[in-house]
């Protein structure tokens, strides 16, 4: 079900009932787009089942869809048929269409065009765990996540929600952990495998990937050590969740391990609870480990605490770029 994750902390005081939930979304459902329009946003079944609820409640948690439909014409094309407008007003009044007009025609060739458009569907699971006050989304983009963040506060006027940031940024703390000699430096339950990606801070950015490649080596921690600093790196927790952490501590490429779902009935409903109390149970736990291994959650007014590793003090860096292998699956 989640590919991807992006952590929030829901503001204190947001706690509405299922069936308070139900209704706000109830209002903003899912519409497909209209012939005039080229985007539609709303919410959908999580389990798929037409006319059903909006918001899932399993083993304690909320499961939400939100699905976003756009439709796009090819600039080329409108640009062809606003020509052929200006054309026939040359043709039949002897002058040429200024700028604001030209931009009136293309409009208006994008609008007609609009309704002979391709329709696109893309969907966004939302997971909200009331108990720790967690948003979580399983955007791939921080447009999708504005996406969703802004169809909620359109449901719920009154919930306000933030990034959950951390004592540590997990850009220091993945330069720490790729310099370290041996794994029992690694955090807990957590361990490096074999993908990451290093990024010099000088002018020339220069980028270095490894993928399927050993990273406890001398060469990784060279890199390191000469400023470059990590924004991708391929993890595991305890040999069941893999993924990848950026930068911004967001997880991407999440793989549920040989196992974790070894056991998942194969009812279709009950399937569905499985799914989500299997996934959101071992989520929650990968969270739990990796907001510990960056020093815990750094709440608001709070001063961060000193970067796990300064590299911006070694050595400068060095200014070409290399790969060691094309970018693929991180384990």
């Amino acid at each position: 079900m989640f590919k991807n994750l992006t952590l929030y902390r829901i503001a204190p005081g947001w706690n509405p009932s299922l069936t308070e939930m139900e209704a706000a979304l109830d209002d903003h459902r899912f519409a497909p787009c209209s012939a005039s329009q080229d985007k539609a946003v709303g919410w959908v079944e999580p389990r798929g089942e037409a006319h059903g609820p909006l918001v899932e409640s399993v083993d304690q948690q909320r499961i939400l869809k939100l699905q976003i439909e756009s439709k796009a014409v090819p600039g080329a094309v409108v640009r062809k048929k606003a020509q052929e407008a200006a054309d026939q007003i040359e043709a039949t009044t002897g002058r040429k269409p200024g700028k604001k007009e030209t931009k009136a025609l293309r409009e208006d060739a994008r609008q007609a065009l609009l309704p002979m458009a391709f329709a696109r569907q893309q969907n966004v699971w939302v997971w909200i765990d009331p108990g720790r006050g967690w948003l979580v989304t399983d955007a791939s983009s921080q447009g999708k996540n504005d996406e969703v963040i802004t169809a909620l506060v359109d449901a719920f006027p009154g919930m306000a929600v933030s990034l959950l940031n951390t004592q540590m940024t997990p850009q220091s703390s993945m330069a720490r952990w790729l310099s370290a000699a041996d794994p029992e430096e690694w955090p807990d339950g957590l361990a490096v495998e074999r993908e990451c990606e290093l990024r010099s801070t000088d002018e020339e950015r220069s980028v270095v990937r490894f993928t399927r490649h050993h990273l406890l080596t001398d060469e990784v921690r060279r890199h390191v050590a000469e400023g470059k600093l990590p924004t991708r790196l391929a993890m595991s927790w305890e040999g069941r969740v893999g993924f990848v952490l950026t930068e911004s501590m967001a997880l991407r490429k999440i793989a549920f391990l040989e196992g974790v779902f070894e056991d998942r009935p194969a009812n279709e409903e009950e399937s569905f609870d499985s799914n989500v109390a299997i996934g959101t149970g071992e989520l929650r736990q990968v969270l739990d480990a990796l907001i510990e291994a960056l020093g815990g959650e750094l709440l608001p007014g709070q001063a961060p605490a000193l970067p796990a590793l300064d590299t911006a003090s070694a050595a400068a860096p060095v200014t070409s770029s290399a790969s060691s292998a094309d970018d693929g699956p991180p384990f």
